[in-house]
């Protein structure tokens, strides 16, 4: 029975992490063990920036509601109390969106949670 050599999996395996690592700084491209490291803090941060970009995104239209909503004189609170109060169902992706390009439409939806909050 003949002698099998594993070098070219392995040889595969190596020049697919060092493409993987291929826009890399210094060893970081070039050695294998630090490219393994490298790619793998990557891949963890990609995978932490997923989750993260999630949270900054509803910040950002929370942050942009409050502004329109204070503009039109409610606070964030009131406002997001007063829509669920008026039965309006409107996700705050949305009301973001609104609240930069259509700002009367905005208005009319911070004058109806008035509404709701007042009754």
């Amino acid at each position: 029975m003949s002698r099998i050599k594993y070098s070219v999996p392995s040889r595969r395996r190596r020049k697919k992490i060092l493409k993987q690592a291929s826009g890399y700084h210094g060893a970081r491209h070039r050695l294998i063990k630090t490219a393994k490291e490298a790619r793998r803090h990557a891949l963890d941060y990609a995978y932490i920036g997923r989750r993260l970009r999630k949270r900054q995104m509803r910040r950002l239209w929370i942050q942009r509601i409050n502004a329109a909503a204070r503009a039109n004189g409610m606070s964030y609170s009131t406002f997001m109390s007063g829509l669920r109060k008026a039965g309006v169902e409107i996700n705050r992706k949305m009301l973001a969106e609104l609240a930069v390009k259509d700002e009367a439409v905005f208005a009319g939806l911070v004058e109806s949670a008035k509404k709701a909050v007042a009754a």
